[in-house]
């Protein structure tokens, strides 16, 4: 099983790069899950057509009826299971809680014994590698971890601190940096930053997404560029990705 975290600086496009390789894997005939771990809840919504799915926290606040793990997960594009933690009111609580209380849940409900997925993936809010938002890489749930970033600074400071972060959680046996996915901005000398980053911290650039307007047009339209324009250059870059990780599980 392939068990992913995604993480990378707040807004650099982690839940597109997600749901697209959610998508791309689904497409290979993957089995797939995929949990926004994000008080937003809005990881999944490419997958589901534009629509939402409950937050668990929001159903265990509500005091819903949970038997067993569909009552927490709709089952979205190309039959990727989808699930979202949800948060508590900003303000009044740390999300970090949400998430270690999902990761109990899913759990309790024998979710990855029952669904077998092939691949799970985390999708994980902003760049804080602490409490509960460092549930995703502990306790076997995902073993590696794909950092999103671009060539502007704040995305690479972001992606050090994740680098530093994950580094000093090795010697518990949590999950390894894979790489990094540069999510084009099209800044000046883009391509060359990020890989003088990458050389600097001996980590690889495993994934480049071109900037398109394909990927806007089809979240308009609550849609993965897999889904919507799936021979697109973009596509094509989700799906070499998704390809190349597994080859890395080989």
């Amino acid at each position: 099983m392939l068990k992913l975290a995604i993480y990378g600086k707040g807004g650099i496009g982690k839940s597109t790069v997600t749901a697209n390789l959610a998508a791309a894997f689904a497409s290979m005939g993957k089995k797939v899950v995929q949990i926004g771990c994000d008080p937003k809840a809005d990881s999944t919504t490419n997958l589901l057509g534009g629509n939402t799915v409950k937050p668990v926290i929001d159903m265990l606040r509500d005091e819903a009826d949970i038997d067993t793990y569909e009552d927490i997960s709709r089952v979205g594009f190309s039959g990727v299971v989808c699930i979202e933690t949800g948060g508590p009111t900003p303000g009044l609580g740390c999300a970090g809680r949400g998430i270690i209380a999902t990761f109990d849940l899913i759990d309790e409900l024998a979710l990855f014994d029952k669904v077998k997925p092939d691949v799970v993936l985390y999708d994980v809010l902003g760049d804080v590698v602490c409490g509960g938002f460092a549930a995703p890489i502990r306790q076997g749930y995902a073993e590696k971890v794909l950092i999103v970033t671009s060539g502007e600074k704040m995305a690479l400071y972001a992606a050090n601190n994740i680098i530093t972060a994950v580094k000093n959680f090795e010697e518990r046996s949590y999950a390894r940096v894979e790489g990094l996915v540069l999510n084009h901005r099209n800044i000046p000398d883009e391509d060359r930053k990020v890989e003088a980053f990458a050389e600097e911290h001996n980590v690889p650039v495993v994934g480049r997404i071109p900037r398109s307007d394909d990927i806007n047009i089809c979240e308009d339209q609550g849609m993965t560029v897999i889904e919507g324009a799936p021979d697109c250059e973009a596509s094509l870059c989700f799906k070499k990705l998704a390809e190349d990780l597994l080859k890395g599980e080989g």
